[in-house]
Parts: C-alpha cells; sequence; structure tokens
C-alpha cells in the first residue's frame, strides 16, 4: 500500500538494506578508537563492551529499554520489580565507566518507573547534577490513570571539569508581556514572526516534538528519540570533534546528531533492522545537515519556527505583489 502524500517516514528497499548490511560493523576482539569511530555497530553491548578501548568517551547518552513491557523489532523486554530492573541495568553501567574520559558527561533517560532506580545508580557511580524533564506529548490517554506524557533524563558527570555551553543550547520563545523601558524593548526583539525573547535552557523541555509519520526523521522504532533533544543534550556537553557514545542506539538519532553537529560518534545497537536505518540516516545527514525545531543557532519553541518561516514568506509576497 503506498503511503499517504504527506507520510515522510523513512523506508528501506531490499537493495539498501543489501548495501547496509555490508556497512555493519561487529567485534570480536579488542579494538581502537579508529577501529570503530563514526560506526554502527550491530552487536548486544554485553557481547562488545569488554572490547572498546578505555578513556575516549567525552559524552555517554543512554536510553535503554524502560522498566515495561515492549517490543522492539525482534527484541522483547519483560517488566520486572524496581530491585531487579536496578541490577539488570547495574550490570551493563559499572563496564561503560572505563570508558569515559575524566571530563566526561553522562545523560541517562527513563520513565517514572525507571527514575527512581536510574537516581540511586547515578548517585553509585557519577557526580548527579539535574534530572531533566521533557514533555513528551504523545497518545490518547488512559482511562484509569494520569496521561503519562513526560520522561527523565538524569544529567551527570564524572568529576567537578566537565563541558556545559548554554549560550548554545538558548531557547527563543515569543513573549507575551513584552515590557519596554523608556520606550526600549526589555530583554526581547519584535522580528517577522512577532516579538521574542532568548531564554536559558531550564531542566523543563516542553519544546520537543516527538517523531510522528509526517517528519521526516520519523522511523517505524516504537520510541525513537527526537533530533531536536539529542542536540540539545550535545550541544550542551560536548564540542565539535568530541567523541559521543551510545550503547543502545535504536536507529542511529545519536549517531545522525553527533555527524550533523560535527561530533565523533560510535553506536551500538543489537536489532539488525534498526542500524540500517541508522545507516539510511546517517547518510541522508551528509546532505541535509537541519534539525526540526533548531534555526540560526537557538532552540524554538514547538511549532512557532514554522509559523516564523510562514510570516516571513507571506511578507516576502507581499513585498513583490
Amino acid at each position: 500500500m503506498p503511503k499517504a502524500p504527506q507520510n515522510r517516514t523513512i523506508t528501506l528497499s531490499d537493495k539498501e538494506i543489501e548495501a547496509y548490511r555490508h556497512e555493519l560493523l561487529r567485534i570480536n576482539g579488542s579494538v581502537s578508537v579508529e577501529q570503530i569511530l563514526n560506526r554502527v555497530i550491530n552487536q548486544d553491548i554485553f557481547e562488545v563492551i569488554n572490547f572498546l578501548p578505555s578513556n575516549f568517551v567525552d559524552l555517554l547518552f543512554i536510553d535503554p529499554p524502560y522498566n515495561l513491557a515492549k517490543t522492539f523489532n525482534t527484541c522483547s523486554f519483560k517488566q520486572m520489580s524496581i530491585n531487579s530492573y536496578m541490577e539488570w541495568m547495574d550490570s551493563w553501567l559499572q563496564k561503560m565507566i572505563r570508558l569515559l574520559k575524566p571530563t566526561a558527561s553522562i545523560y541517562i533517560c527513563g520513565d517514572w518507573r525507571s527514575s527512581s532506580a536510574i537516581h540511586i545508580l547515578c548517585e553509585k557511580y557519577f557526580i548527579v547534577r539535574n534530572r531533566i524533564t521533557f514533555e513528551r506529548e504523545k497518545g490518547r490517554g488512559a482511562r484509569k490513570n494520569w496521561k503519562n506524557n513526560s520522561e527523565d533524563i538524569w544529567f551527570c558527570t564524572v568529576s567537578d571539569k566537565y563541558t556545559f555551553n548554554p549560550e548554545a543550547v538558548k531557547l527563543k520563545r515569543k513573549v507575551l508581556a513584552p515590557y519596554q523601558e523608556n520606550g526600549i524593548p526589555k530583554d526581547w526583539t519584535e522580528e517577522d514572526g512577532g516579538k521574542y525573547r532568548l531564554t536559558y535552557p531550564s531542566n523543563i523541555w516542553t519544546d520537543i516534538t516527538i517523531p510522528f509519520w509526517s517528519m521526516p526523521e520519523n522511523t517505524p522504532h516504537p520510541t525513537q528519540k527526537p533530533e531536536k533533544l539529542l542536540a540539545k543534550i550535545i550541544l550542551a556537553s560536548s564540542n565539535e570533534g568530541d567523541v559521543v557514545f551510545d550503547p543502545f542506539a535504536g536507529v542511529g538519532t545519536t549517531g545522525v546528531v553527533a555527524k550533523k553537529l560535527k561530533r565523533k560518534f560510535v553506536i551500538i545497537e543489537i536489532d539488525e533492522e534498526y542500524c540500517f536505518y541508522a545507516i539510511k540516516r546517517l547518510q541522508m545527514a551528509e546532505k541535509d545537515t537541519t534539525i526540526q525545531g533548531y534555526s540560526d543557532g537557538v532552540f524554538w519553541e514547538r511549532n512557532t519556527l514554522k509559523d516564523m518561516k510562514k510570516n516571513r514568506n507571506h511578507n516576502r509576497i507581499k513585498a513583490i505583489g
């Protein structure tokens, strides 16, 4: 069945699958950083963790299966007790410490079921800096519970020396009450689309759009993280040329955004088909480096960047007419 005209979900052809299969990396012994840099490793993290080099990671992003029953293509995860989930996480998290530089930052994602376990483990191994909560506005709600539309991301560091670039992750907001002093705008500017203010990032993110069928980054992955979310983390906690590592890469969003933002990456994913999507998206990123909701060096509130462009186009047409 053909896709709807506005459906931009990424698909794979048989020809692409055959070509991408030869690009996957599998390792069965110790490797150097150069051998794995900017590659998609198609293996279980437990198979490769002991083979990876030490002290090569500047930024670690972890989006593990949350503590709920979920099927990810060929793999399934079963909900367990909070203590069992913590033990499962600890079995691989402790092995990743060796991979980190002393200046590295760590971000670990979770929902309300898993967040407490993540917090305890982060306190065990790292310096916990903050808990980010982002609004995951998707889904139709629940009849017997509050609709679950938020997720947590725990921000940690190895030491007190780490990278954080707040100027790189400012948010552009519409000004609801444009205050002036002596007739001069205070901390806001007027542009074609309205009045805007640049604000420093907080730990509440309400500007994130979860990928859906009309977005060019969308894939069939059931829990795909948005490129905009990764862009905030990568810009804030790494510099150009740094190495970003993702051991549960899914369809490769971390690697794609790292590439678009001139970072290096190493990503690992157990599911072969998801790796194919990652490779295709990495190839697409060579021609298109745009990130939805991020433009001119700032992040925009949800949907306002599109409105701004519409106003600019309208004014341009009006001027021509």
